[in-house]
């Protein structure tokens, strides 16, 4: 998300052009549909990213459920303690980019989206994203390593992403299966800074999920989804805060090329609302805040990832506590309903532990002090049971999520990816830093399950 008091440096013109290298921000090909990775707003001084261990106390997070809490607490997984333990991952003198969601690949790196930041390349260089305004881009990085403390991380580059009639166009679901990686964006509006009777307001409209590029060379190449934010996948609107479904959807984490998956289907899910709301507030369904969390499910292949026929919904369950699925979008049900208390939501496998595990932020109301809790479950469809409510995690956390990289051998020991604190202060509300270690752009804290 935008960061406040930033300097993204200069404004550069983004013009629309089927062949031609456009004020340094892209490459397209003379082949319809194919566009090259290229540099964004460059930088060619010689920076390159840092990792800094940050070492605390250890701590257990108190869990503190407000009391509408619809989930049982969990027996088997009873809380989260911090092991004091955390990567500070830089860009010198550039604002660090966040958007992390890490997909493990086959050839043991790890890809992931990145926006609204710098992330330097191979050799030197910064590729700067931004995705609140003009040039418009997403951008596209890989790690290197096997230790969170001392990954190579390096910038693959730039993606052209309008977002016309939207506002701002995002990162979400990205998975990297047999060499191919599926990268997905979804929009949002009506602007970063939105005043609404007389609070600001960060992206308080949820827009719809696009759409999957795909590229068959890691992200050095890419061929363009064939829809856009006007006829997207799902053919859902967020114009004017029209509630949708599936707006930021992202894969499960099955591990090391999607190897735990109990059926060969990549699931997904997202956070959404109904038309209905029986609590409605301003900016209810925006980036992080929502009233549902919904799944679904694809045979991943090129030729799958953009039809909307090949699509599974979850629709509940039947009478025998079975997951019921269905090709019929009308009739997704929620996976998990918990009124004004959803958001950002992302579910690793931890193999080990043989344990969904599931990330929920509620960052409502968008740009304060945000909310996320931790959920498990012995089945990808659940029931779910609480391992921790963690208040004001951040104290501005979002895009949690553990990567299934750097979960131990017994699986009781994890590190949990996320972003900080993109403003530091909202409305009067001014906010602290907690665990120690969090900032705006990505954050590694490791973590045991107790």
């Amino acid at each position: 998300m935008k960061p406040k008091s930033t300097n993204f440096g200069s404004r550069r013109k983004f013009l629309h052009s089927s062949a031609s290298v456009v004020a340094g921000v892209a490459t397209y090909s003379s082949l319809p549909g194919i566009v090259h990775a290229a540099q964004g707003e460059y930088d060619m001084g010689y920076v390159y990213q840092t990792n800094k261990e940050i070492n605390f106390e250890p701590f257990t997070w108190p869990s503190q459920p407000p009391a509408d809490c619809p989930f049982e607490n969990s027996t088997e997984i009873t809380g989260l303690r911090f092991n004091g333990r955390c990567n500070e991952f830089l860009t010198p003198g550039k604002p660090p980019a966040d958007t992390w969601y890490f997909s493990w690949a086959s050839d043991d790196r790890l890809y992931s989206p990145f926006t609204d930041g710098a992330v330097t390349r191979l050799g030197g260089g910064v590729d700067h994203s931004v995705s609140w305004r003009l040039p418009f881009t997403t951008g596209q990085a890989v790690a290197e390593g096997d230790d969170p403390i001392n990954l190579k991380i390096y910038s693959l580059g730039l993606t052209p992403s309008p977002p016309e009639p939207y506002g701002g166009r995002y990162p979400c679901g990205s998975l990297v299966l047999d060499g191919v990686w599926y990268y997905g964006t979804y929009c949002l509006s009506p602007e970063g800074s939105t005043y609404i009777g007389g609070q600001l307001w960060n992206w308080p409209w949820l827009g719809p999920f696009v759409g999957f590029r795909t590229s068959t060379d890691y992200g050095r190449h890419w061929t363009e989804t064939p829809h856009t934010p006007e006829k997207p996948l799902f053919g859902e609107t967020g114009l004017h805060g029209h509630p949708v479904k599936i707006g930021a959807p992202h894969f499960v984490d099955f591990g090391k090329n999607m190897e735990h998956s109990p059926d060969g289907y990549a699931y997904l899910v997202g956070h959404g609302a109904e038309v209905t709301d029986e609590k409605p507030r301003t900016g209810n369904l925006s980036w992080i805040s929502g009233d549902q969390v919904y799944m679904l499910r694809v045979k991943p292949s090129i030729e799958n990832m953009n039809d909307a026929s090949k699509y599974e919904f979850f629709g509940g369950h039947d009478g025998n506590g079975d997951a019921i699925w269905t090709n019929d979008f009308e009739s997704i049900k929620p996976l998990i309903d918990w009124n004004n208390n959803c958001g950002c939501v992302t579910i690793t496998y931890n193999a080990p532990l043989k344990k969904y595990l599931m990330c929920v932020t509620d960052g409502w109301p968008t740009n304060a002090k945000m909310s996320s809790y931790i959920l498990e479950s012995d089945n990808i469809t659940g029931p779910w049971k609480l391992v921790s409510y963690m208040k004001d995690f951040g104290e501005q956390g979002y895009f949690l999520n553990f990567p299934s990289k750097f979960i131990s051998e017994d699986g009781k020991t994890a590190w949990l990816c996320y972003s900080g604190n993109f403003w530091d202060e909202a409305n009067g509300v001014s906010i602290g830093v907690n665990p120690l270690g969090s900032h705006y752009g990505m954050v590694l804290q490791e973590v045991e399950f107790i």
